[in-house]
């Protein structure tokens, strides 16, 4: 079982910068971010490999990074240049080397024009 716990999401006007970090509480294989926006379905942000392999959206490639500190069992989102359409619910994601996947409860980003 593991547990994730987010943190970092807020208001911000556009242009502006966030960074939300997820903590997970077992060994994890990727980790990552997904968001969904009302009316639309979840989709993938980035996500990274144990090793450090990406795999970063076209929409937000350029302007996010993600990162992981495995000893922390850590992943981060630093999110630079938002747009109002990087409004989202964002969610954090893992999967074990078990292939088990597990879902953080989701923290608000919300820019504003």
């Amino acid at each position: 079982q593991v547990q994730l716990v987010e943190s970092g999401g807020g208001l911000v006007q556009a242009g502006g910068s966030l960074r939300l970090s997820c903590a997970a509480s077992g060994t994890t294989f990727r980790l990552g971010w997904y968001r969904q926006a009302p009316g639309k379905q979840r989709e993938l942000v980035a996500i990274i490999t144990r090793t450090g392999n990406t795999n970063v959206a076209d929409s937000v490639k350029g302007r996010f990074t993600i990162s992981r500190d495995n000893a922390k069992n850590t992943v981060y989102l630093q999110m630079d240049s938002l747009r109002p359409e990087d409004t989202a619910v964002y969610y954090c994601y893992a999967e074990t080397i078990l292939r088990k996947d597990y879902w953080g409860q989701g923290t608000q980003v919300t820019v504003s024009s």
